[in-house]
């Protein structure tokens, strides 16, 4: 069916780091024109790559994989240097002896589970095992000697004392590479750019003033994260304001290398090209 006949379907992401693209998003402008789908990262990606959501953040995995089909929107990610805070690995041993180890991975993530066994194999020299498991922490951690958890379960679990090493994978990642990480980008179908151009800009031009209204003051995104996961005000203070929303040239870079060690390592099939959407265009990045 053609976009054209329906209501645009929008996925979001059900973790607060995504929370500053759609705190302010002006859904009353769009009245009947769109429908919002909330679901974990891997839920979503699934979905979009069968045509069931037209636009949104997904995994920056799930691009790689399914590039010929989207593009992405500039100035919109879930993006961190140095560190993330909510892309946990918990661990018994360091990093360079976890090559005989079972590792736990969460089944809501794409983008963070290849990064971490990119870390691993590319950095360390080391290829553990790995199963899937839901992410509750002390059952993974009962039958394996690490963990993985992203996103609000990895804020929870960090509050906890337990007495295991912790790893933040963007921190590990810049460490080793210099580089930013991008765990979402923020995609578009090229089929929808080609049936409704003047909408998508409509949608990019609302994100984009979500993205700013949030971040200028973050007291309302900080009381709301408190309410409903717990905290402190400093802790989402910090939070919100460690995570970059912005998809430009640093960004680009970061993930071009994160894309590159994926296709060498053979988690992506081919080598992943940026192609940015710019209003009723496709450019590519070449830098």
């Amino acid at each position: 069916m053609s976009s054209l006949d329906r209501a645009i379907r929008i996925g979001r992401i059900d973790f607060t780091n995504v929370w500053p693209l759609f705190y302010y998003f002006p859904m009353s402008r769009f009245e009947g024109e769109l429908e919002v789908i909330t679901q974990v990262p891997t839920q979503l990606n699934a979905a979009m790559a069968r045509g069931k959501i037209d636009i949104g953040p997904i995994s920056s995995f799930a691009y790689g994989e399914h590039f010929e089909q989207y593009m992405l929107f500039p100035d919109l990610s879930v993006s961190a240097f140095d560190q993330v805070q909510s892309i946990l690995l918990f661990h018994r041993k360091p990093l360079d002896q976890l090559g005989d180890a079972t590792i736990a991975l969460p089944t809501t993530s794409a983008t963070s589970v290849n990064l971490l066994k990119i870390i691993l194999e590319k950095f360390y020299n080391v290829r553990p095992s790995y199963h899937d498991a839901a992410p509750v922490l002390i059952d993974m951690m009962s039958s394996s000697d690490a963990a993985l958890l992203i996103g609000d379960h990895a804020i929870r679990e960090s509050w906890t004392e337990h007495g295991w090493m912790v790893t933040d994978l963007a921190h590990e990642w810049t460490k080793q590479t210099g580089q930013w990480i991008s765990f979402a980008v923020c995609a578009i179908r090229k089929q929808l750019v080609e049936e409704q151009p003047d909408r998508v800009h409509r949608i990019y031009n609302a994100f984009i003033e979500s993205k700013q209204k949030s971040l200028k003051d973050v007291g309302s995104l900080v009381h709301d994260a408190q309410q409903l996961l717990g905290g402190t005000k400093q802790y989402w203070e910090r939070y919100f304001s460690t995570l970059v929303y912005e998809f430009g040239p640093e960004q680009w870079a970061g993930l071009k290398l994160y894309y590159r060690y994926a296709w060498e390592l053979g988690f992506l099939h081919k080598e992943v090209p940026i192609q940015l959407w710019k209003d009723k265009s496709v450019t590519q990045v070449t830098e």
